[in-house]
Parts: structure tokens; sequence; C-alpha cells
């Protein structure tokens, strides 16, 4: 038996994200047992830069729960994603996991390419704000396999499948989860990701936001198309780019030991007093 592994990104119990997932459970093929994991309701503190995870004994020195995280994706053989809109933005909780995601460039090898899909839910038509595109960035950011991703409306806990629409979403994703994705021609996407979240440059340029690179757009055959090529640091696109990020960050380390001296000189002009806004317990962190 398979497991999937639903990560909801919001506080609700029994809110849309979770029945979302329990519903696209249901719809699987097979035999697939499902486990939960609600990242609001862990532990996991904020990155705090020291770069630890990735030299020396390559372990993060915070004692939290984003070791349990962790190990739960990589037992894991699949993943549906379902995360709220808060402000036009999806649930902060995803982006604190996503903010120690250096440490997973030591588990490449568990983590790479594992089936992967995600819904954006939103509470009212058309204010999903960026979240579907952060959902498809935690997928991939997380080394899955990104097969497919929706955006669904409802506030109120199970209002998503009031109506036809939400269920029928749980059952395509659940095809698209088990198949594969299915493209959709009459929507521009990036031949290189497939995302279809584009930031419009001047020029004629268009940079693709889900992986990061650059190209150029056109309007051909009564359609609009983007030919975005791949840049010089790729992430996520292959085993092999995410292996040379992996080296890339590393790599840094000794860069700056190297240039600890000069870069000391610029930090230095910027050392004058001012006044920090700070809680009482952290007074004394100056």
């Amino acid at each position: 038996m398979k497991t999937l592994l639903g990560i909801i990104g919001s506080p609700r119990k029994l809110g849309n994200s979770e029945l979302f997932v329990r519903e696209l459970h249901a719809q699987l093929s097979g035999l697939w047992e499902l486990k939960l994991m609600r990242l609001p309701e862990l532990d996991i503190r904020p990155c705090r830069g020291c770069y630890r995870c990735i030299s020396g004994e390559k372990t993060c020195p915070q004692k939290d729960d984003f070791c349990i995280a962790m190990e739960t994706l990589i037992q894991s053989d699949a993943y549906v994603v379902a995360a709220p809109t808060y402000f036009l933005g999806v649930h902060a909780s995803l982006k604190r996991f996503l903010d120690r995601g250096l440490s997973f460039y030591d588990h490449v090898d568990e983590l790479w390419g594992k089936p992967a899909v995600g819904v954006a839910i939103a509470g009212n038509q058309g204010r999903e704000g960026y979240t579907k595109l952060a959902v498809e960035s935690f997928i991939k950011l997380i080394m899955a396999d990104l097969r497919g991703s929706a955006v669904i409306y409802g506030a109120l806990p199970g209002e998503i499948f009031i109506g036809n629409e939400g269920r029928e979403t749980a059952k395509r994703l659940s095809e698209t989860l088990m198949y594969g994705k299915e493209n959709d021609f009459d929507l521009p996407s990036c031949p290189l990701c497939g995302g279809d979240s584009f930031r419009f440059l001047p020029n004629g340029q268009v940079r693709c936001m889900l992986c990061s690179n650059t190209g150029f757009y056109e309007w051909k055959e009564n359609r609009l198309q983007c030919y975005i090529t791949l840049g010089e640091h790729p992430w996520f696109l292959s085993y092999e780019s995410s292996k040379r990020h992996n080296d890339l960050l590393r790599g840094k380390k000794e860069d700056f030991i190297a240039r600890r001296e000069e870069l000391k000189v610029i930090t230095q002009r910027y050392t004058q007093d001012v006044t920090w806004i700070r809680s009482e317990r952290n007074q004394s962190n100056k």
C-alpha cells in the first residue's frame, strides 16, 4: 500500500483544505493510506540564516518539529498540498516551512520526483491572489513532480462542495496524480516547468514566476505564447540541477571565508546606533 501525504496549510480542523484532501484521497484508485500533516500545528520556527544545515554536521540547531515534517515527506509516496488564501496570499505556514528548505538538499535522492498536486482555496471568486503560485512553488521546492493544480472557491467549511466543481476538481487532480499531467494548450505556460504565472518585463521579455527563468512572448495563432529559456542557476528542473544548486550553496561558505575582510569593510559602515523595537523577552538580543 502506498502513502498519500496531505499537507494542509490551514489552522482550521475540517476546513475546506482538509476536506478537499480527504475527498481527493477518496477518489484515488487502488490502495492508498492517507496521512495528514497540518503545518500550522507543528512547531516550525523561522530560519536563522546560520547555514549550519549545509555545513559541518549539516543539521539545524533548532529543536522543533521540522525534522518530523522532513521525515514524513521522505516516507511518503505522493503529496497533495491544500492551502487557504489569507490577504491574497498563501497561509504563512507553507512559507515558514520552505524557509528551512536548505535542509532539503541533503535528501535529494529521497525526495526527488514524487508525484504531487496542489489546490489553492479562496473565499471569493477571483480573490486567490498568488496562492496558487505559492502552492505550486511549495511542491516544486520540496523536489516533487508537480502534476497539476487548481483554484477553488469557498469560505465556509464545506462550501467548496456546494455544487459539483469541488468534487470534480478533486476527481481530476486524483487522476492527474495517478497518471500524469494533461497539457492545456489553450493557456500560456512555461515550456520548462509548466507554470502559468508570468511577470511581463520591458522590451517584450517575460519571466516565469514559478521557475524564475526569462524569455520573450508574442501573440501567435490567436493566443499568447511564452518562450522561456534556461537560466544560469536552475533549482529544481532536473535532478542534476538540484545537485548542482546544492554544490553552489555549499560553495558560499568558502566564498564568505575568502572575502570576509572585504565584506567586513562594507558592513561596518552600517553599525551606528539605532532604535530597535523588541519584545521584553528579547531585550538582551542586541
